[in-house]
């Protein structure tokens, strides 16, 4: 029941121009399997890492909005020298992937879903995994629009990005303490610490990540996207000790979204910082 697979993995590094490393890894982070050329203690740390990743992915799917089909697809991290992947490969096991900045992100999605589906003659059953059966998301604090976030708590240049991008459900600035500086008017504040606190823990396994892109002295962590089959979650470098996360629908216009916050990011900073004083990393 524990066979090495790491045979099959090669398809990816071999088929995909670009591509880097994959590795199987269990729910609980143990490893089935790895490419060539990691070392077996650079296995581990992956495999546990994106363990965790999935896990605080998956329980952040009510951020993401209030629908019933919570199904997590997959999470992928940015960096300014590479990317990682990671979706479902049947139930309790995980495909990890690491490729260059320049990788064609439709091939590598396809070679990496093609894989899990040669895989699941090896594995249990079929790949994807609920979101419902994570413990804690079931049913608290779905992602509405309610009130009660403060007045000092919205920000009004994020709340102006919510309002005018079709599809864009909530957002909220934090810290490198996990602590929320401010939200849109939709964010009720004990969803926003709650997220805030998920975030800081995704952003930690993200940076865990990095060598897995690859290696570079001066690499840095840029986003991590989550997509479920509801909507997507984002979080993005917001300057030193800053950190945006954002939710949207399925079908809102993603490069618009993305764009309007990158450009909202250096107003958003300053005025937490007016407000907030020394209170950041």
């Amino acid at each position: 029941m524990t066979a090495d697979l790491s045979w099959m993995l090669e398809d990816i590094v071999h088929n995909v121009p670009r591509a880097r490393h994959a590795v199987l890894l269990s729910a609980d982070g143990l490893p089935r399997g790895a490419t060539e050329g990691l070392a077996e203690k650079e296995v581990r740390t992956i495999s546990a890492a994106m363990a965790g990743m999935q896990s605080l992915s998956r329980a952040t799917a009510h951020f993401a909005g209030p629908e019933e089909n919570r199904q997590w697809n997959q999470t992928i991290i940015e960096f300014s020298h590479g990317w990682s992947f990671l979706i479902g490969a049947g139930q309790g096991a995980y495909l990890a992937a690491a490729a260059a900045p320049d990788v064609d992100m439709q091939q590598i999605s396809f070679r990496m879903h093609r894989l899990v589906a040669r895989l699941g003659n090896n594995l249990t059953s079929p790949p994807r995994v609920n979101t419902d059966e994570d413990a804690g998301t079931g049913g608290s604090g779905p992602a509405r629009r309610e009130s009660g976030g403060g007045s000092g708590f919205v920000l009004a240049d994020l709340d102006r990005v919510i309002s005018e991008v079709r599809g864009a459900r909530h957002a909220v600035l934090l810290g490198a303490d996990g602590l929320p500086r401010g939200a849109t008017s939709g964010l009720n504040r004990d969803l926003a610490d709650t997220i805030s606190a998920a975030m800081t823990g995704i952003h930690a396994y993200s940076r865990v990540t990095s060598q897995f892109a690859g290696v570079l002295e001066d690499a840095e962590w840029r986003q991590t996207v989550i997509e479920f089959q509801h909507g997507w979650i984002f979080l993005i470098a917001a300057g030193t000790g800053a950190f945006l996360a954002a939710a949207a629908e399925h079908d809102c216009d993603i490069e618009e979204f993305t764009t309007r916050l990158h450009e909202v990011i250096p107003k958003l900073t300053g005025s937490a910082a007016q407000g907030q004083g020394a209170g950041h990393a």
